[in-house]
């Protein structure tokens, strides 16, 4: 058996990133960036004014003559003389020669003639030219994932289309004799399967295209067989078929299609059924069959392939740091994953209660877990209070 970590790490070393296409910028929410985003346009064009009110020159003692008023999009023409002024508006360009606003609660206004309570100070309510970037700076990195900020950024600087990363298309085959799908008749001592729909969801939360195969039954024949229609795919994931029973059919099945096992088992809890290698150029993540194994793995090792595959330049797991609020027992020679709830103390500070009942066929707990606290092999017994690393699963669809 072999760590985590270098589990993650061979995997990663087999993946690169997928091909590229060009979006428009309405479709580009949650795509990866595949080159640098240039601005293609100066933001704010010119100065402009942060409030409402009167353009001026600072130097100027008053009162003013209002010649004019400059709405925003629709600048003054001409230029601001001593003692004269411009009604101007947030967002105004502030007219030539002007270099100070006098914000509208600050001034009085008697026809054409203006007062104002407080001297005008240099510079005051304006907004540089090009404050926020300026045509052609580099404004986003390639293997940025577009939110809606980054969106909006882009947009500002007049990007109508951007190159992005394709979605990485997962094949998912989940194998046995015993699952239904569900909705299906169940045979007797079968199991509604729940593996293919999860893995699904998680591809798509992170990016990706997932393909769901028709199950495939206890046949090496019929699995080899699967293995024919993987045409355009950048990942293979199975679940099941993966351990050491006669029944377990992965590795013979894929080999009589040229699989080359990397490595197989894992020293984690739960999860250690876990193999990856290679079929005819694309690469093949075996899971468990059991369900709360193979979305423990597929958040561990399958979105990091898939934040790989999609380019991304942060697409290691966050981890984060929380309180035990109860005691747990010392560790064997696996890596444990314990589900826990989270809350908050008094002082705001971040506590977890990992569940007492932590076997690997509890799907409920897992739904209802907002963590995985992170146990390396070997770990003492840990008290309450004691600071430990955690996965969150409370964010996003996950």
């Amino acid at each position: 058996m072999i760590p985590v970590a270098e589990a993650q790490a061979r995997i990663l070393a087999k993946l690169r990133p997928v091909g590229t296409e060009t979006v428009s910028l309405a479709e580009a929410w949650g795509r990866v960036l595949a080159d640098p985003v240039l601005a293609r346009r100066t933001q704010p064009p010119g100065d402009v004014s942060a409030m409402d009110g009167y353009a001026l020159r600072a130097a100027d003692a008053g009162p003013w003559t209002v010649i004019g008023s400059a709405p925003a999009g629709h600048p003054f023409a001409g230029s601001v003389g001593p003692d004269q002024t411009v009604r101007v508006f947030t967002g105004s360009l502030i007219p030539e020669d002007a270099d100070a606003v006098v914000i509208q609660e600050d001034a009085d206004q008697d026809g054409d003639v203006l007062t104002v309570r407080e001297a005008p100070r240099l510079r005051a309510h304006i907004r540089p030219g090009g404050g926020d970037f300026r045509e052609g700076e580099r404004l986003l990195e390639a293997g940025t994932v577009l939110g809606a900020r980054a969106i909006g950024l882009v947009a500002a600087a007049n990007c109508p289309w951007v190159a992005v990363r394709r979605r990485p298309r997962v094949a998912i085959l989940a194998t046995g004799d015993e699952i239904a799908l569900p909705g299906d008749p169940v045979g007797p001592g079968g199991i509604v399967s729940s593996n293919a729909h999860a893995l699904a969801a998680l591809t798509r939360s992170a990016g990706a295209t997932p393909v769901v195969l028709p199950i495939a039954r206890d046949s090496a024949e019929v699995i080899a067989a699967t293995a024919d229609q993987l045409g355009g795919i950048d990942l293979l994931v199975t679940t099941g078929g993966a351990s050491v029973g006669e029944h377990d059919l992965i590795q013979e099945g894929l080999g009589a299609r040229g699989f080359a096992l990397d490595f197989w088992q894992i020293a984690m809890r739960p999860g250690k059924p876990l193999l990856f290698g290679e079929l005819a150029g694309t690469p093949v993540l075996g899971l468990p069959g059991n369900p709360v194994s193979a979305l423990v793995c597929g958040v561990l090792f399958l979105l990091p392939a898939i934040a790989r595959l999609s380019g991304q330049r942060n697409g290691g797991l966050p981890v984060e740091t929380a309180t035990l609020a109860v005691p747990v027992k010392a560790n064997d020679h696996r890596a444990d994953h314990l589900r826990a709830r989270l809350e908050r103390d008094s002082a705001g500070a971040l506590l977890a209660t990992p569940f007492e009942r932590q076997d690997s066929s509890l799907l409920r707990l897992l739904a209802e877990a907002q963590a995985l606290v992170l146990r390396p092999p070997h770990a003492p017994p840990a008290p309450a209070g004691t600071p430990v690393p955690i996965i969150r699963l409370d964010g996003g669809l996950l």
